[in-house]
């Protein structure tokens, strides 16, 4: 038996088959139908390609973010031999570096070739410092002497610009921008000019602190004040063990700018004795005291009050075993870097601690342990930018690392550490180059490029302990006004931000968005639909701009002042309708059906009117019965307990608890009975029964509260909690009214869509116009109403202009409904802006357009497939 199979008609033939016989498809038409086919064909394409494209772009811009460091240049030279080096430094632009000896040597050297350049002996009077302090560039020190005695000196490397022709002759070239007089480097720019960069020292007078002939076993300093009253505040520690702490103020006289210094110096606690000391830290207020012994303990004074000072812990920093290499803080001093023999890095933070067992209430944890290093810390530097740093172990590993984000970005290796007694480890001033300096003259230096040391994906997407916190948390703050500033550039608040701003809002516009589509479609007659439904497609018109504008300015200050009567309107509202549908009931049919169209209309927005003039007027009382008078006030747990607007909360599952009860007992007994009555005493007795149930369940659900209020439980402090203006009440209220068209406009499509054979059989077997609604003609337009409901859920994660002028901006995680909240779009559209091209801060704000586009990528993806199975079943009616 031969089988036919069934091949595809060629449009012309498709097109003749459905035509009556004799005519035939004019040729433009069949031309038109292929150019619409390809057109759209390609349209789609496109569409795609451009979604694709912003993908690709978004990913390109991110990237980077997690591409850690990379080495550009590496080098190695050998330069005389210094000894006892105690100190190094470099220029921002790694043209000159700088070599101090404890004898008082300074020499430079040019970073790119190691050619030699000028050198000076600051005059210590024949003596050999025995300690040195620094501040953190490197530029400003202090000497200690055996004599007792310590020295202030600044040896910088001044840089000035000057025009090209003002470049000295008879330069030394020494690579392709920069030339020498044997002194100064001379480096060409941009600009036809001409960058000098040379070495300057100034050493003062030697000031006898310890007894003459103890010797300064450690010195520690710190600038501050201001421009008019600079301030030096300097502790040493003595071969006694004696530590002094002194502080100097320089007032200028501004009639004869004449300074006047004024010292005062206060004895600390003394150590025990025996203790080696093997360094000396103060933090820049001076407020803070660490000394570092050789064992890993450290012993902490606060000094914050300067004529009490006291020794406030004493704590050990290294691991059992292990002895301290290194001590020091990174930038802002507020957390300490403790480098071990046993190669570890620990990161410790000052907290306040109601346990803490120490005499300022504050105590040292450990924050971070770093990863170890193969062989024991000798030496690291800081960065004066950020929380990176460099740790130099005795096998000549010189690490980059990030303290913040725990991260090891570079794994750098002297090419010879052999011979070496003292050694530097150095990270330039932009963090764009590292050196290891000995004393035996051998250099090794790295140029690098690690634009983005602080971004990881646990760092973006987990907790992170910031100094001044705690605890880890999730926080997002990218600028603040002051350098010693570490930004944080965690995702998770703008994430939980824009779900929450989309959560209120869907809470707002969905019941009325669904309820007035199922209305529209299944109960008014097709002319007010016709007005009715134009109307509503209007409100999308409105600009975001100017609702965001009326949000904050208008509606923000109206719910703080009502904030009672908003609260009582979401009840009475509801209940309103509610009662005036019972009424409605009621009425003798003939009645009703009289006052059917218009004058229900205006019955309804009736209704609508005296349930909000009900709750205004009541607010008042609402707020003296349910809030003790001050809803602020009780938000924030200032006054009352939560029994009150517990009850409220637990009020409709209570009604639900006893209106089943009421079925499963006697509610078949009661709808027989119901049927042997008439109209109006049916009605009147299901009042009845409304009554009853509304007590019972008003008893139930305060009885609740009372037995939660006596075990603890307190509704404040989660979804209600202390109440600002601008809010997620007030955008959800206001985003809701934005959405409310998007889902309206297509759940009616959705619901017209229906056949009408559907209903017409529905009522025919003696549904009401309700039940047919609700059971036949929703679960058939299903899938289009819940697409209806994905869109408006889009619009809503993707909305900005009202998140940015009515939410306050503030990135918090907390489903308060009374505090702001910080989108992922408002975020771009507010620092965008003002981020550095390439920066940090730029590719973070496309990382979360990025991570915008995937959650709404995601979102769709499962709404297509809920649609999808929706529809399936819809088919099957």
């Amino acid at each position: 038996m031969n089988e036919s199979t069934a091949t595809p008609l060629a449009p012309e033939k498709r097109y003749k088959r459905l035509l009556p016989v004799g005519r035939a498809t004019r040729r433009s038409v069949l031309i038109a139908d292929r150019f619409a086919d390809v057109a759209i064909t390609f349209g789609g394409l496109l569409v795609i390609a451009a979604v694709c494209g912003i993908l690709a772009f978004l990913a390109k811009e991110a990237i980077p973010l997690f591409m850690g460091g990379e080495v550009r240049e590496q080098r190695a030279y050998t330069l005389p031999p210094v000894n006892d080096l105690v100190m190094s430094s470099a220029d921002e632009y790694q043209t000159v570096a700088v070599r101090i000896g404890a004898n008082g040597y300074v020499d430079t050297f040019h970073v790119g070739t190691g050619r030699p350049l000028a050198n000076l002996q600051l005059d210590f009077g024949g003596q050999t410092a025995t300690a040195i302090g620094a501040t953190i560039n490197r530029s400003d020190m202090a000497f200690g002497f055996a004599d007792g005695t310590i020295r202030f000196a600044h040896v910088g490397l001044d840089v000035d610009v000057l025009r090209a022709e003002d470049m000295p002759a008879g330069l030394i070239r020494l690579n392709e921008h920069d030339y020498t007089d044997g002194k100064a480097v001379y480096r060409t720019i941009p600009g036809d000019q001409v960058r000098r960069v040379a070495l300057s020292a100034k050493l003062d007078a030697p000031q006898q602190i310890a007894p003459e002939g103890v010797a300064i076993k450690a010195v520690a300093f710190s600038l501050g004040g201001t421009v008019e009253r600079p301030t030096h505040s300097f502790v040493t520690f003595d071969a006694d063990g004696v530590g002094r702490l002194t502080r100097t103020e320089t007032r200028i006289n501004l009639m004869t700018r004449q300074p006047t210094v004024t010292a005062r110096t206060t004895l600390l606690p003394p150590l025990p004795p025996g203790i080696e000391v093997k360094q000396a830290l103060l933090t820049g207020q001076a407020d803070q005291v660490y000394v570092g012994t050789t064992d890993g303990t450290v012993y902490r004074y606060d000094t914050r009050d300067f004529n009490q000072p006291v020794l406030a812990e004493v704590a050990r920093l290294t691991p059992p075993g292990a002895t301290l290499g290194t001590i020091g803080f990174l930038i802002g001093d507020q957390a300490l870097v403790v480098g071990g023999s046993d190669g570890s890095v620990r990161v410790f933070f000052r907290l306040q601690s109601e346990t803490a067992d120490t005499q300022d209430g504050y105590h040292m944890v450990l924050a971070r342990e770093l990863e170890p290093q193969p062989a024991g810390i000798v030496a690291f530097d800081v960065s004066q930018r950020r929380k990176s740093l460099v740790t130099l172990d005795a096998a000549g590993n010189l690490w980059f690392r990030h303290a913040t984000s725990e991260q090891v970005l570079l794994r750098l290796t002297q090419q010879n550490a052999a011979g070496a007694k003292q050694v530097q480890a150095l990270l330039t001033p932009r963090d764009d180059g590292a050196m290891v300096i000995s004393n035996t003259g051998m250099v090794d230096h790295w140029s690098l490029y690690v634009p983005h040391p602080e971004t990881t994906l646990a760092s973006i997407f987990g907790k992170r302990w910031y100094e001044g916190y705690p605890e880890p948390s999730f926080t997002w703050q990218s600028s603040s006004g002051t350098d010693l500033f570490e930004p944080k550039f965690s995702l998770v608040p703008l994430i939980f931000g824009t779900l929450k701003a989309t959560v209120y809002s869907l809470l707002f516009a969905l019941p009325i968005a669904l309820l007035a589509a199922i209305y529209t479609s299944e109960f008014v007659h097709r002319r007010v639909r016709a007005t009715v439904k134009p109307v509503m497609e209007m409100m999308e018109s409105l600009p975001t701009v100017v609702l965001g504008f009326i949000a904050a300015l208008i509606l923000a200050p109206l719910v703080e002042s009502w904030i009672a009567a908003v609260v009582l309107g979401f009840v009475a509202l509801p209940f309103g309708l509610m009662l005036a549908a019972y009424i409605w009931q009621v009425l003798p049919p003939q009645l009703a059906l009289k006052l059917n169209g218009l004058p229900k209309f205006a019955f309804m927005f009736a209704v609508v009117g005296i349930s909000a003039w009900v709750a205004y007027r009541l607010g008042p009382w609402f707020e003296q019965t349910f809030f003790y008078g001050d809803f602020k006030a009780w938000v924030n747990r200032d006054v009352g307990t939560g029994t009150p607007f517990m009850g409220l909360l637990l009020w409709p599952l209570s009604f639900v608890a006893v209106s089943m009860l009421f079925n499963r007992t006697v509610g078949t007994a009661f709808r027989l009975h119901l049927r042997g009555l008439n109209r109006q005493q049916a009605g009147v007795f299901d009042g009845l029964r409304w009554i009853a149930l509304v007590v019972a369940s008003l008893l139930l659900s305060f009885g609740a509260a009372m037995l939660l209020t006596r075990i603890g439980f307190d509704p404040r402090g989660g979804v209600v909690d202390t109440y600002v203006q601008r809010n997620a009440l007030v955008v959800g209220m206001v985003m809701g009214f934005a959405i409310i068209p998007n889902i309206y406009t297509l759940a009616e499509d959705a619901l017209n869509s229906v056949p009408s054979q559907l209903r017409a059989a529905s009522l025919a077997a003696g549904a009401t116009p309700w039940q047919t609604a609700i059971w036949v003609v929703l679960p058939t337009a299903l899938s289009g109403v819940f697409a209806a409901c994905m869109i408006g859920m889009g619009r809503a994660v993707g909305e900005t202009m009202i998140v940015v002028m009515a939410a306050g901006n503030t990135p918090v995680l907390d489903w308060n409904i009374f505090n702001g909240l910080r989108t992922l779009s408002a975020n771009i559209a507010v620092e965008l802006p003002e981020a550095v091209i390439g920066g940090t801060l730029y590719r973070m704000l496309f990382l979360a357009a990025l991570t915008l586009f995937i959650m709404t990528f995601v979102i769709n993806t499962i709404a297509e497939v809920i649609r999808q199975r929706f529809r399936k079943r819809a088919f099957q009616l």
